[in-house]
């Protein structure tokens, strides 16, 4: 059984707003509202199950801990998102970062996403899973020659630039290749996110872009580049951000820029970056449409609200957009599965200690992320506080604490929902533990879509001396 579900329709945050694109005079209204899946995930009969696939059988099947992600869940929210977007003309770039998974990036290729990456090895498992160079926009501030080099060769949409001295690098490669190298400059609007200072980035104090102050000077010197041709203008202001206005306040600080440097530069897109957030705290309950219709919600963004924000900005500059979410398009369509060891009382604490572990989903430790953690068989006893933890030798390695939840037992299994992004991605083999797998539900097939690591595979890349000093010298 699936569950279509969706954040709100909102009519009236879509009144009012009128935009002129080319010869069409449209409203926000434009923007298509529409029911689907925030998410698949839902108990069945007392039972977690992702798609209808009852999670208990998928532990059994292939094993604890394991990531597990909803195909339908990641297509319906791309969907979603382009759709809102369709008064004008745009490309919906996945952020590679947030999960790789070839299958992952495999399944957006087919829903006619591009991609945008952080690195070489983003841009070849973009291509290993069908997907293309010219849908790719290639974003980070440490790209290397070698990087460079095989971008412009793969024939990469476009270099999103984050310095000067990167503008003479792609400059300096190109020309070595005899290759023109399109490139974009990333622009810091200065807004304040209003999110995490480690995944906020459009701040004036934070590492990425150049400074709007700055930009028709660096726009300038890369004209003088005789190997650079400018693509268009980057901008992106951080991650897990719960409000539209945010976006549309860096929209309306650049549109007369973006302005400016087409009728210089004749530029054709104008990449607003992603960071629309997800629902952490409430996770499973924002599965159901009823969630979204009750109470005050007004933290939660949703592509609707997202699109009528910004669309009345962007819509006017008579240019490509390029949008590029990452954890809003995989965030809720994954969890970590785990079971419980052992559970141990102290007159102060229980900890629930489970086989999952701080190199397996690290944003706890990292970020204090909050993940919603819920037993795959429910429960109706009544919640009690406990730790969870996981078994690596550090203090940090946790998923909650002092969480209210129901008592667990050795044995019992449960969930951490809202792992699909900056999950797997993120882990290590920390204590030697070795990598998880990944499993894609699209109902009713379950696919393992990477195995679990082997000892012998951890260690594979690991090579002894041939000489090495007796014992005793």
């Amino acid at each position: 059984m699936k569950r279509l579900c969706a954040g709100p329709e909102n009519p009236e945050s879509l009144s009012g707003c009128e935009i002129g694109y080319g010869r069409a005079r449209l409203t926000a209204r434009s923007v298509p509202s529409i029911f689907e899946a925030v998410h698949s995930f839902s108990y069945i009969g007392g039972a977690l199950h992702c798609e209808g696939v009852d999670l208990e059988e998928v532990a059994a099947r292939f094993g604890t801990p394991a990531y597990v992600y909803s195909a339908a869940t990641i297509r319906n929210n791309f969907r979603r998102l382009d759709l809102a977007h369709k008064p004008i003309d745009h490309l919906v770039c996945y952020a590679v970062k947030a999960n790789s998974n070839l299958a992952i990036l495999d399944l957006l290729a087919g829903e006619g996403a591009g991609f945008d990456i952080v690195s070489a090895g983003e841009l070849f498992r973009v291509l290993k899973a069908g997907g293309r160079a010219d849908r790719c926009t290639f974003a980070g501030v440490g790209k290397t020659v070698d990087e460079i080099a095989y971008a412009l060769k793969e024939g990469v949409y476009c270099f999103n630039v984050e310095s000067e001295a990167e503008l003479e690098r792609i400059n300096d490669v190109a020309g070595s290749l005899r290759l023109i190298a399109p490139v974009a400059v990333r622009v810091n609007p200065d807004v304040d996110a209003r999110t995490h200072k480690f995944i906020s980035t459009g701040k004036s104090k934070n590492k990425f872009g150049i400074g709007l102050d700055r930009a028709v000077e660096v726009y300038a010197k890369a004209g003088t580049l005789p190997h650079l041709k400018i693509r268009g203008l980057q901008t992106h202001i951080g991650s897990q951000i719960l409000e539209a206005e945010p976006f549309a306040e860096a929209a309306r600080k650049l549109a007369a820029l973006v302005t400016e440097i087409k009728a210089r530069h004749g530029i054709e897109c104008f990449s607003i970056g992603g960071g629309i957030g997800i629902v952490y705290d409430a996770a499973l309950a924002s599965g159901d449409p009823e969630w979204w219709k009750s109470g005050d919600h007004s933290c939660r963004i949703t592509p609707e609200d997202y699109a009528a924000a910004v669309l009345p900005v962007l819509a006017p500059l008579g240019l490509r957009i390029l949008f590029e979410p990452g954890r809003f398009l995989v965030g809720n369509a994954g969890v970590l599965l785990s079971t419980v060891q052992y559970v141990k009382k102290t007159p102060s604490k229980t900890f629930t200690i489970v086989d999952a572990a701080m190199n397996d989903l690290i944003r706890p430790a990292l970020y204090d992320g909050w993940h919603e953690i819920v037993p795959l068989k429910e429960s109706a006893e009544p919640s009690v506080p406990m730790d969870v933890v996981g078994p690596v030798c550090e203090s940090g390695d946790f998923f909650a604490q002092d969480r209210e939840l129901p008592p667990l037992a050795t044995g019992d299994r449960i969930a951490l929902l809202s792992a699909g992004a900056y999950g797997f991605v993120m882990s290590s083999n920390y204590n030697s533990r070795p990598l998880l797998p990944e499993v894609l539900v699209d109902s009713p097939d379950v696919h393992l879509v990477r195995k679990r690591q082997s000892p012998e595979e951890m260690i594979a890349g690991e090579i002894l001396p041939s000489t090495r000093r007796k014992a005793g010298k």
